[in-house]
């Protein structure tokens, strides 16, 4: 009974070793991923064309392009009217007249010429709405996969600077160094 007791006992001490070890490398990673001063310094050029790219997505940089290409293609919509109000609505259908038949009447054969009027405009409206429509279901993917690929560049950690990072914990634990940095501001 005497030996299984041991031998439990060295394998929690060697779980505990191995866990310790663990943690030692978790925190050197994310110690690692978060130094973005080293990272900077490491690959200055690769870190402005991520801090690009993010505020390119964080200011809607797609959407906006999308919309400036829609519009040249398409033209510039046409300013929302400033006057049409609900009153003004009302006086309009009042000039009418106050038979509320002949009133309406009269505003269904005018929508309706309006429709036969706009019918050509509308399918090509319908066109455009359609190729816009599988041009955001074609990029959307890809933009996701980039600002996917943005994020995981920010977050990795290079290995020079987890390995430092790695060895600057290990000290910590066991007691330090004299001289060595804290990094419990990190």
């Amino acid at each position: 009974m005497g030996t299984r007791t041991d031998a439990a006992q060295a394998a929690v001490v060697a779980a505990r070793a191995d866990l310790g070890e663990q943690v030692d490398r978790l925190e050197a990673a994310g110690r690692a991923a978060v130094d973005i001063p080293a990272k900077v310094k490491a690959n200055p050029a690769k870190a402005a064309g991520v801090a690009a790219g993010g505020a390119f997505l964080a200011l809607g940089g797609p959407k906006r392009l999308f919309r400036r290409a829609k519009r040249t293609v398409t033209g510039k919509d046409d300013d929302l009217p400033s006057e049409l109000l609900p009153k003004d609505v009302e006086k309009a259908i009042r000039k009418l007249g106050s038979d509320g038949k002949a009133v309406r009447g009269t505003l269904e054969r005018e929508f309706a010429k309006y429709l036969e009027d706009r019918q050509k405009e509308r399918r090509k409206e319908g066109v455009v709405a359609a190729l816009t429509g599988l041009a955001i279901t074609a990029l959307r993917p890809i933009a996701m996969r980039g600002g996917r690929q943005i994020a995981e560049r920010m977050l990795d950690p290079n290995q020079p600077a987890f390995n430092e990072q790695l060895a600057k914990v290990r000290a910590r634990r066991q007691g330090g160094t004299p001289g060595a940095p804290d990094d419990a501001g990190l």
